[in-house]
């Protein structure tokens, strides 16, 4: 019979890892200058690969859609489907695994080499409190630039979709904004980013957790990254689902 309880102590310590940053945060506050360097490291270098999934994600939206609408003679509507799907959907989901991928793994092996090398212990040592340095700023950071690269990630795929339908499926590209703005509201945009902002607490707070659990050398920290970005990936697809019905139903 399979035994719940492994998952139960596991979620039990995730939780208590985010009580204890909530705490640290209002305690403490957030180091400025650590901030400033996961909001880099965070936002700005996971800019590239965020902007490539964008543009083609868009492009082949456009693509797809315009080949099922125009069976009903409804091509002129791609607009009105590329916008709300990329805001509300795709531009928040794949950013984030975009991040995922790219951030998660690299704080899980970060802080899982420094849990087998003794560094955490030393910091404990010490008096510091390795929450308040490694966990902290990263989360508060990707609250913060997750938002900000999902603005950027709206605006360029829908500039792919308006590429494709202008040069692809012979539309205009007053058709295509005519169709895009008589759609869109703002409370699209505000909820693909209010789920950004979750996605991005999600994705970080579960690479530091798995990183600080590290165990068994350096096959430990292979495991725990392949771990954090694996898991990652499933709780934002999973939590997606829960977030949107929420926001739904505040809507």
């Amino acid at each position: 019979m399979l035994s719940l309880e492994p998952l139960i102590r596991a979620l039990g310590r995730y939780f208590l890892l985010l009580r204890d940053v909530i705490t640290d945060i209002i305690n403490n506050g957030v180091d400025r200058r650590e901030l400033a360097r996961q909001l880099i490291h965070i936002g700005t270098l996971s800019l590239p690969i965020v902007l490539i999934t964008a543009i083609f994600t868009g492009m082949v939206l456009s693509l797809q859609t315009a080949y099922g609408l125009q069976r009903f003679g409804a091509k002129n509507y791609v607009g009105n489907i590329v916008g709300i799907a990329l805001t509300r959907e795709l531009g928040p989901v794949l950013s984030a695994i975009m991040v995922c991928g790219r951030v998660g793994a690299g704080i899980a092996a970060e802080l899982g080499s420094m849990v087998v090398t003794e560094q955490v212990d030393a910091m404990r040592t010490l008096g510091a409190n390795p929450i308040s340095k490694l966990v902290t700023p990263r989360i508060v950071a990707a609250f913060i630039a997750l938002p900000c690269l999902v603005i950027v990630a709206d605006l360029i795929g829908i500039y792919g979709g308006l590429l494709v339908a202008v040069f692809e499926l012979d539309l205009s590209a007053h058709t295509f904004y005519r169709s895009l703005l008589y759609t869109l509201v703002i409370r699209d945009f505000v909820d693909g980013l209010i789920k950004s902002a979750l996605f991005g607490v999600i994705v970080v707070s579960i690479a530091c957790y798995r990183g600080l659990q590290t165990r068994g050398g350096t096959a430990g920290v292979g495991r725990t990254t392949t771990a954090a970005v694996v898991t990652g990936a499933l709780v934002i697809f999973v939590s997606d689902f829960f977030f949107t019905k929420i926001l739904l139903l505040f809507g």
